[in-house]
C-alpha cells in the first residue's frame, strides 16, 4: 500500500461544518448530477443522477409488486372539483396547486404569447399534487363487491407542488415519486397495509440506500392532509437535522366517503370500503447525499451507483494506449461478469482523453464505489491498483487482477455495510433522551442542530407550538425503535 499527498484542499467549498446548505447544492452540482432549471423550483436531472433513480425505482418496483401490488397510471390534470369533495385535503393542499385555466395560446398583439380568452375551460384541472382524488374517483368504479378488495394499485409519476423555497431533491416544484393506492374490507385490514408498506421502506433504506432510519407515526398536527393516521421514517442528516424520507398513510373511510368507493360486503350491505396511500419520492437521493457524502464529493452506496467500478486506463505513453484500453475492456468484461446485490457489476471505462488527475477527482466528486488505475507496469505484472471511496483520498493498494476479480463482489458488500454502520453510529451519538421540557428547551437553544432529541409523550405534547415558533422544531414520530421505557415518546428535531 502507497499514500500519496494529500490534495491540499478539500473538492467542494464550503465544507459541511461552514454551511451546510450550500455544500448540499455543490456536491449535486460536483457529482453532476442536477442543474436548475429555468423553470423557477424545477430542477433537470442530469444522466448521473437520474441513473441512481432508475435503480432506486428498479429495486423498489420490484419490492412493492413483491407485496401484491400492480402498477398504473392515473391522469396529470385533476378536475377542481375532485380537490373539493375532501375538506382536509384541499385545505393542506390549496398554497402549493398549481391551476390550468386554458387550453389554448393565442398572440398577445405585441410580438408574444397569452392565454385565448376563447379557450377559457369549463372547469379548472389543477395539476396533481398527489393523486387520491382522482385515483378515488377511479376506485369508485372499479369497487362493486367484496370480491374485488383489496385493490393494491402503484403508480410511478411525477407530481407538482409548488415550493417557495426549492433545493434540488429535497423540495422541488415538480418531483419524480411512487403512489401506492389500496382499498380494503376492514380498517384492520388497511392498517395492516400501511404498516406492511412502511417496513418495505425502511428496509429498502437501510439495505439499498444504508439509511438507518427512525420509524413511527405522527402526531396529529403533523398528519397527510385527510388521513386518520401518518407513519413516517426519519434520517438524520449530517448536522444532525431530520429528513422526512416517505410516509403510508390509513386514511380511513375519507376519501371512500368522498369518492363514493362502496361495495357490497360478505352480509350484503353495502359498505365503504378503506383506504391507504403510500409514497416516496427523487428526495431519498437527497436524504442518501446528506447522509454519506463528505467534502471531497458524492459517496455512493454500491448498490445505487450507476457505474460500481470505474477504470481509470493510465495513457501517458501513446505507443501503449491501444494495449492499455484493449486490457482494461478486458478487464471490464471480466467484472462484469461478477453478481453483487442481485445484479451483473456496473462497470465503466473512462478512456477520455484527459489528465489522469482530472479524471480521477471527477470521479471522487462522482461518488464512485471503487476506483482502479491501469497502466503498462500494472499489465504486465497482471496486477492493478485500486481505492475505495470510502477510504482516505490519495489511499491505493495494488494487487494481482486475478485475486481482485474474485474479490470485488466482497468488496462492494463490505463497503454497503461500513456506510450503514457509520450511519447509524453518527445517528445513535446524536440522539438524547430529553426528560423535561426545560431540558428540551436547553438542547435546541443552540446556533447549530444538536440531532434528536427524544421524550415522553405525556408532559410534553403541549408543547408542539412553542418548539416550532421558537426553535423550528417539530415532533419527527413517535418512534417505535427508542421510546422510552416502552411509553409513548416522541423525536423532536429541526428538519429539512
Amino acid at each position: 500500500m502507497n499514500v500519496p499527498s494529500k490534495p491540499s484542499a478539500p473538492a467542494i467549498s464550503p465544507t459541511r461544518e461552514e454551511n451546510f446548505p450550500e455544500w448540499y447544492q455543490q456536491i449535486v452540482r460536483a457529482a453532476d448530477m442536477a442543474d436548475n432549471s429555468d423553470v423557477r423550483g424545477c430542477m433537470v436531472i442530469k444522466p448521473w443522477g437520474y441513473g441512481i433513480w432508475e435503480l432506486i425505482q428498479r429495486e423498489m418496483d420490484r419490492r412493492i409488486k413483491e407485496t401484491g401490488h400492480k402498477n398504473a397510471y392515473f391522469p396529470l390534470f385533476i378536475p377542481l372539483s375532485y380537490m373539493a369533495k375532501e375538506a382536509k385535503h384541499v385545505e393542506g393542499f390549496a398554497k402549493e396547486c398549481a391551476v390550468v385555466t386554458h387550453h389554448r395560446l393565442v398572440s398577445d398583439g405585441n410580438g408574444g404569447l397569452m392565454a385565448d380568452p376563447k379557450a377559457k375551460l369549463e372547469e379548472p384541472l389543477v395539476v396533481r399534487p398527489t393523486s387520491e382524488t382522482i385515483i378515488g374517483a377511479s376506485f369508485s368504479k372499479w369497487v362493486q363487491s367484496y370480491r374485488d378488495l383489496p385493490l393494491l394499485i402503484n403508480q410511478w409519476a411525477n407530481v407538482v407542488r409548488w415550493e417557495m423555497r426549492p433545493r434540488m431533491f429535497l423540495r422541488t416544484a415538480e418531483f419524480l415519486w411512487q403512489e401506492g393506492h389500496t382499498a380494503h374490507e376492514t380498517a384492520k385490514e388497511a392498517e395492516e397495509e400501511t404498516q406492511k408498506m412502511l417496513e418495505v421502506y425502511k428496509t429498502f433504506a437501510r439495505d439499498f440506500l444504508a439509511i438507518p432510519t427512525f420509524t413511527g407515526p405522527k402526531p396529529e398536527s403533523e398528519r397527510f392532509p385527510g388521513a386518520e393516521e401518518t407513519y413516517t421514517f426519519e434520517a438524520m442528516a449530517q448536522d444532525k437535522k431530520a429528513i422526512q424520507s416517505g410516509t403510508s398513510h390509513f386514511l380511513g373511510q375519507n376519501f371512500s366517503k368522498a369518492y363514493n368507493i362502496k361495495f357490497v360486503s360478505r352480509d350484503n350491505k353495502e359498505e365503504f370500503a378503506y383506504t391507504t396511500s403510500w409514497g416516496v419520492s427523487t428526495r431519498m437521493i437527497g436524504a442518501m447525499i446528506m447522509t454519506h457524502a463528505d467534502d471531497n464529493g458524492l459517496v455512493l452506496p454500491p448498490a445505487v451507483a450507476p457505474a460500481q467500478v470505474v477504470i481509470l486506463p493510465i495513457l501517458t505513453k501513446p505507443e501503449k494506449r491501444d494495449e492499455v484500453l484493449k486490457a482494461a475492456n478486458e478487464l471490464k468484461k471480466k467484472l462484469e461478469e461478477k453478481v453483487a446485490f442481485g445484479s451483473v457489476l456496473r462497470v465503466e471505462v473512462d478512456a477520455r482523453d484527459i489528465g489522469g488527475g482530472t479524471k480521477n477527482w471527477e470521479w471522487v466528486k462522482k461518488g464512485v464505489p471503487v476506483r482502479i488505475e491501469l497502466g503498462p507496469r500494472d499489465i504486465e505484472k497482471s496486477e492493478l491498483v485500486y481505492t475505495p471511496r470510502t477510504w482516505e483520498v490519495g489511499t491505493k493498494v495494488s494487487m494481482p487482477q486475478a485475486e481482485f476479480i474474485e474479490k470485488i463482489p466482497s468488496l462492494l458488500t463490505s463497503i454497503q455495510k461500513e456506510m450503514l454502520a457509520r450511519a447509524e453510529r453518527f445517528r445513535d451519538e446524536h440522539t438524547h433522551e430529553i426528560h423535561t421540557p426545560d431540558e428540551l428547551r436547553k438542547f435546541f437553544s443552540g446556533d447549530k442542530a444538536p440531532g434528536f432529541a427524544v421524550t415522553l409523550w405525556e408532559g410534553f405534547s403541549n408543547l408542539e407550538d412553542e418548539m416550532r415558533e421558537k426553535f423550528g422544531v417539530t415532533v419527527r414520530c413517535h418512534p417505535v425503535e427508542c421510546g422510552i421505557g416502552g411509553k409513548k415518546s416522541a423525536i423532536w428535531a429541526q428538519s429539512y
